[in-house]
Order: structure tokens, then C-alpha cells, then sequence
């Protein structure tokens, strides 16, 4: 049932245009500070979580790992994506209240918080 919600509040958020999807224009938007939450797809290359695993970490941006590239990118309406940021204060807040108990909950299964 979160899950749903997850993906629906990630659907509004593309509609609404918050939201950021692909590998560079994440990652520039981590580095230029509009960033507030980055979701990173679980079956994402090893090379890419770990690319904005330090990225989030040094620019102090929240990060989960959530749902896979194929959801990811159905929930924004797109072909598969590793990687989303979410660049409205509202929504991040949203996201991470849902994400949170998720993530911490079924860990393995669903994702992981690897927020600050």
C-alpha cells in the first residue's frame, strides 16, 4: 500500500515538473544544490550507487535506494531510470516520510535510507 502511494506522489511530482531523472542530470542538480531527496533504483549498477551515494553524502543531499529501474521509471512516465531527484522541498518532505518506514522495514526487499 506505501508503495503505491511512493509511486503515485513520484507521478504528481513529475507532473508538477520537480522532478529529475537520468544519471548526469541528477548528478548536476545534486552538485548545483536543487537536489532534496535522491532516489537510487536497487538493481542500479554498483558503479552508479556509489557515484551519488558519495555525491549525496558530500553535497548533504537525503538518498534511498527504492524500487527498481523498471518502477522508477513507470512512475514518472518514462523508460527505466536509475536514478531520480526530487527538487521540491515539499515533495522531498513527502517522499521521505513514506520512504522512511519502507526502507527501514523491508530493507533488502524494497530499498534502503542512506540519508545523513
Amino acid at each position: 500500500m506505501k508503495q503505491d502511494r511512493i509511486y503515485s506522489m513520484l507521478g504528481l511530482a513529475m507532473k508538477a515538473g520537480k522532478v529529475v531523472s537520468g544519471e548526469f542530470a541528477v548528478d548536476k542538480s545534486i552538485k548545483d544544490g536543487s537536489a532534496w531527496l535522491v532516489i537510487i533504483a536497487s538493481d542500479a549498477s554498483d558503479n552508479t550507487t556509489k557515484k551519488f551515494s558519495n555525491s549525496c553524502e558530500f553535497y548533504e543531499v537525503q538518498q534511498y535506494i527504492y524500487g527498481t529501474k523498471e518502477e522508477l521509471g513507470r512512475a514518472i512516465g518514462r523508460d527505466m531510470r536509475s536514478s531520480l531527484a526530487i527538487t521540491d522541498e515539499g515533495f522531498a518532505k513527502s517522499l521521505g516520510k513514506y520512504l522512511e518506514p519502507v526502507c527501514n522495514e523491508n530493507g533488502d526487499r524494497n530499498g534502503k535510507n542512506e540519508s545523513l
